[in-house]
């Protein structure tokens, strides 16, 4: 399966605060120790990173009660996939990860230096994120290109299209072993700094929202509209 190659990685110190929950302009404030923390992790972690992004795209052959047929075989099906895939010509699967050797060395160093362990793992999460939205924004400048539409990105877990039902759709489309991620029997992808994504393409289809709006957590979020790849 394809991969995406000379993928641009740009992770901020402010991101990998975000990454772990706080807001950069507090942090910057009333602990500016944290923020040095933040940074040397940074320094640290992008040794460690292994971006990769695998893909496959599908042509669209039906969509009947929620599932979203395809030509090449496999669907994927929810409430959300019906919602914003209706009109969707192609569709783009996507598993994007940092690899193995972040977590293991954030790992590592939690038991000796919590703070600095958590900061490395907001390296993680930081830069999964940065990766996914690298690979929406290439497929959304391609689909423009062509004089087509994206959707806004799909993701397991999303209201709509719960974890354990889409996970699993996700995974029987892409030979997700060729970068190394598996999904465990609970739907937890290993690395856990892994992104699965569906978007689709097309002339008419939905553009509207963004992924905060279909998150579980957006009634309670601070931090709605960093994480998530632009909308169109």
């Amino acid at each position: 399966m394809p991969l995406l190659q000379d993928i641009d990685l740009k992770v901020s110190v402010d991101e990998v605060i975000r990454a772990q929950g706080a807001d950069p302009k507090i942090i910057r404030g009333r602990n500016p120790h944290l923020v040095q923390v933040a940074e040397k992790a940074l320094e640290q972690g992008l040794q460690f990173l292994k971006p990769q992004v695998l893909y496959r795209e599908f042509n669209v052959d039906s969509l009947r009660h929620e599932t979203l047929s395809f030509g090449e075989g496999g669907t994927i099906k929810g409430k959300l996939i019906a919602q914003h895939m209706a009109a969707a010509e192609k569709v783009v699967i996507l598993l994007c990860t940092v690899g193995p050797r972040l977590e293991k060395n954030s790992g590592k160093l939690v038991s000796t230096n919590p703070v600095a362990g958590l900061a490395l793992e907001g390296v993680g999460s930081a830069a999964v994120e940065a990766i996914a939205n690298a690979a929406c924004n290439y497929f959304e400048n391609r689909a423009k290109g062509k004089g087509l539409n994206t959707t806004i990105p799909l993701s397991p877990g999303m209201v709509g299209w719960p974890v354990d039902k889409g996970q699993p759709q996700i995974f029987t489309l892409l030979d997700a072993a060729e970068i190394g991620v598996k999904l465990t029997p609970s739907y937890l992808m290993l690395p856990r700094k892994s992104l699965s994504l569906a978007i689709g393409i097309g002339s008419n289809v939905l553009v509207e929202g963004t992924t905060c709006d279909y998150c579980t957590m957006k009634d309670t979020c601070q931090y709605q509209n960093h994480y998530s790849p632009s909308p169109n």
